[in-house]
């Protein structure tokens, strides 16, 4: 470029120079023994994360709200997924000392 054009756009060649600041500062850098990429990156995973997370939390609330709507006690849902997921041994455990807590102040 000769020394007209440079002239003829200064602000060009300003914002050109602002732009490159600005990238400067959005590129992460390695502080303190951090790298500042592989943070960037899992904070980005997570992010996205946190959004399906989200995402599916809503999928959910509208199932409870089918199975509600359709006469189901979503409560009792709730309680069988939470049953069902435990393991055997745990859930007879848990069944045992309920047993045990409901005599001991006679609910049976």
């Amino acid at each position: 470029m000769s020394e007209s054009n440079v002239e003829v756009f200064p602000q060009a060649e300003n914002q050109m120079a602002e732009d490159a600041d600005k990238y400067n500062e959005m590129v992460p850098k390695d502080v303190g023994g951090v790298s500042g990429e592989r943070l960037k990156s899992f904070i980005e995973r997570i992010e996205r994360l946190e959004e399906e997370k989200a995402a599916l939390a809503e999928d959910i609330k509208d199932v409870y709200s089918e199975a509600k709507a359709t006469g189901f006690d979503t409560k009792i849902i709730r309680k069988v997924i939470k049953l069902k997921s435990m393991d055997r041994e745990k859930r007879q455990e848990e069944e045992e000392l309920l047993d045990l807590y409901m005599s001991a102040v006679g609910i049976v």
